[in-house]
């Protein structure tokens, strides 16, 4: 925790593609901390001009070495073109004990540096298979909307920019200014977990053809059919030799894996049809209901009956009532 005198301050970087909106709304979120607490954040907007990286918003020159380096998420796909000068500052405050964080495809940023080779983080989901194939040394977890590493956070979706500002709020200003700004704008604090919102898309960037016929076969057979004496015959490979190669290119176990794909079905019949629950497990291949409930319990963060109502369009409209 800071001393009260100290000024705390955090570079959201503006580089190409950033998404204009997070930036202004991480901005004022902040800013909100700063007001419930002891004055000692200074946030800015950060980019490079003239070959450095430095304070565009016209508010001061900042410092040179920022507490806290945000990159934004952006909006069309992860970018190729990220400004080599960026990069090297990035890892230079890094060096000087900054803390680095970034929001959803913002992680394709900090892979660049290098920084995340061995560490597991979060981005998007719907990109985790993109992100394994350019970043192979990195681990990702997307089934949490946040990953607080210490001296590297990274947040999922769009939108988890707001569980980014309130984990940096919590950290620096303490949990009693983060609550405070929470419940202002009116938004949860962090706890949530991206799986709720996730579809399953596995990692199928590989090169192990063996283990991509067996990928095609599950997903072909929605999960139901998983002995491994079967998946291993589809593969051409030997059952123990399958099991470790099916996992080094997956990054599951074959158990892990079809239960995640029938979870990944059940969870479009919670919101798409009012099927009932343990019907909905049977469809998708569970023989024993409190089976199917504790796995998707484990999986998605939530029962089926509360991902139902949340996510479903009769759940929604009873809650609008």
């Amino acid at each position: 925790m800071r001393a009260d005198n100290d000024m705390i301050e955090i570079a959201i970087l503006t580089y190409p593609g950033a998404q204009q909106a997070a930036v202004l709304g991480m901005i004022d979120l902040l800013a909100a901390a700063d007001r419930a607490a002891v004055p000692a954040l200074s946030v800015g907007q950060w980019a490079v001009v003239d070959g450095t990286v430095s304070r565009i918003d016209g508010m001061g020159a900042g410092e040179d070495a920022p507490t806290i380096c945000i990159l934004p998420p952006t909006l069309g796909g992860p970018r190729d073109d990220i400004d080599a000068v960026l990069l090297h500052w990035l890892r230079a405050r890094h060096a000087d004990g900054a803390v680095l964080a970034s929001v959803c495809l913002g992680a394709f940023v900090l892979g660049e540096t290098g920084l995340l080779d061995g560490r597991t983080i979060t981005t998007h989901w719907a990109y985790e298979d993109r992100f394994r194939s350019r970043f192979p040394r990195t681990r990702v977890d997307t089934d949490r909307i946040l990953i607080d590493d210490g001296d590297i956070v990274t947040a999922g979706g769009v939108m988890a920019w707001t569980d980014l500002c309130l984990t940096i709020i919590a950290r620096f200003l303490g949990h009693a200014a983060m609550l405070e700004v929470a419940r202002g704008f009116l938004i949860d604090p962090p706890g949530r977990a991206q799986s709720y919102y996730s579809g399953f898309s596995p990692h199928t960037g590989h090169k192990d053809a063996a283990i991509s016929q067996v990928q095609d076969f599950l997903h072909e057979t929605a999960g139901k059919v998983v002995d491994v004496p079967t998946l291993a015959a589809k593969s051409g490979l030997e059952e123990r030799t399958f099991l470790r190669r099916f996992q080094k290119a997956t990054g599951y176990t074959t158990t892990e894996y079809w239960q995640r794909l029938r979870v990944s079905g059940a969870k479009a019949m919670l919101r798409e049809t009012r099927h009932a629950i343990d019907q909905i497990g049977w469809d998708v291949g569970y023989t024993d209901a409190s089976a199917f409930r504790k796995v998707f319990h484990r999986i998605v963060g939530l029962s089926p009956s509360e991902y139902r109502r949340r996510f479903s369009e009769e759940g929604q409209a009873e809650q609008l009532k």
